[in-house]
């Protein structure tokens, strides 16, 4: 009983456990080589690791950071400036807000026209889907501030860099924490399609070649990979969220 309940508070053990079973109750209920079994895609994993998957995984790994990074730097400032100032925030958010349903993974071809058939269209089209996830959460996290923080912080002779530094990102942090999440998750799926066009190298192209070539086995060896390394980033998320916002895991 101790036991299970240690697996049940360690999530990542938790999760893992519960989608194996899933996934062996359909390995057995469908009976065919359409799913295979965990056992036989781990060792498929564990073999094409070293020198295939692993090529692969760097260069969607490459191009999901590169996008992030440059949604960041667009981004954050972007909705910090949104969030500070009322007549931008007027004549920018509405514009956003109509962008940001638009299904923008159809323009991969014209990125591919403008900007060739290379990363730059891949990471562009990443660019263009998550940069409104963080410029919209860093713009709620500024709106979220109670003006009496402001005043309280003024009276403090808490002024200009100091109240970023002390007061705005400390709030925004939290919502570009939840945005990057949110963010990562899409970058996967986006990269996934567009590492089907014009590509050699990525875990997309690797996973759908595998799905044309009729060997499943390593299909999901590669959506083992791909699964790993959203897992991988998402705990890496968890960390930094623990060094950079402390006070939210304070009991």
């Amino acid at each position: 009983m101790k036991t299970v309940e240690k697996i049940i508070k360690n999530r990542t053990l938790y999760g893992i456990i519960m989608v194996l079973i899933i996934w062996y109750v359909m390995h057995f209920t469908i009976k065919s080589n359409v799913i295979p079994s965990p056992h036989e895609t781990v060792k498929r994993f564990i073999d094409l690791f070293p020198n295939i998957l692993s090529l692969h995984l760097l260069a969607s790994l490459g191009r999901i950071m590169m996008a992030i990074g440059v949604s960041i730097i667009l981004g954050v400032p972007l909705g910090l400036w949104i969030g500070m100032n009322k007549k931008a925030d007027g004549i920018f958010s509405p514009v956003i807000y109509i962008l940001y349903p638009l299904p923008k993974i159809a323009f991969l071809p014209i990125f591919m026209i403008l900007l060739g058939i290379g990363n730059k269209a891949k990471v562009t089209l990443i660019v263009t889907i998550i940069i409104f996830q963080m410029l919209i959460g860093v713009r709620e996290g500024v709106n979220e501030i109670p003006n009496e923080l402001y005043y309280s912080a003024i009276s403090l002779g808490v002024s200009g860099a100091g109240i970023y530094r002390h007061l705005i990102m400390p709030a925004v942090l939290p919502r570009l924490f939840s945005a990057l999440r949110l963010s990562l998750g899409i970058s996967i799926s986006t990269l996934f399609f567009a590492e089907n066009f014009a590509t050699t190298y990525g875990i997309g192209y690797y996973i759908m070649n595998a799905w044309i070539m009729v060997d499943y086995l390593d299909m999901f060896a590669g959506i083992l990979s791909l699964s790993l390394m959203g897992l991988l980033l998402l705990r890496s998320l968890d960390l930094a969220e623990k060094k950079l916002c402390p006070w939210l895991f304070m009991k």
